[in-house]
């Protein structure tokens, strides 16, 4: 049974930093693309980050470059987020995913976790 469990959402002030993580289980954890997306309430789940099996290939939104950092750990099977300077427009419910190949697309991640909130205030 494959597993993605989300954690260390929270809340935040603008300008504050969290990081998220996603512990993955029931599947060979260093064959896969992760990726981070996020879905704020009343729009569609967007693409946010992700990273290759190896760790050696990332990827990032435009309004998150150079403020978010995607990692992963294979000996831990668990990939973080961390989110610097965050902004209330960074305020949404953060999901893992898990592709098996290199991707921005959500359809192709068949695995998912129930996701953890996020909420940044001004």
């Amino acid at each position: 049974q494959v597993q993605l469990v989300e954690s260390g959402g929270g809340l935040v002030q603008a300008g504050g930093s969290l990081r998220v993580s996603c512990a993955v289980s029931g599947l060979t954890f260093s064959s896969y693309t992760m990726g981070w997306f996020r879905q704020a309430p009343g729009k569609e789940r967007e693409f946010v980050a992700l990273i290759n099996w190896s760790g050696s290939r990332t990827d990032y939104a435009d309004d998150v470059k150079g403020r978010f950092t995607i990692s992963r750990d294979n000996a831990k099977n668990t990939v973080f987020l961390q989110m610097n300077s965050l902004k209330p427009d960074d305020t949404a419910v953060y999901y893992c995913g898990a592709a098996t190949f290199v991707t921005r697309a959500i359809a192709p991640y068949k695995y998912w976790g129930q996701g953890t909130q996020v909420t940044v205030s001004s």
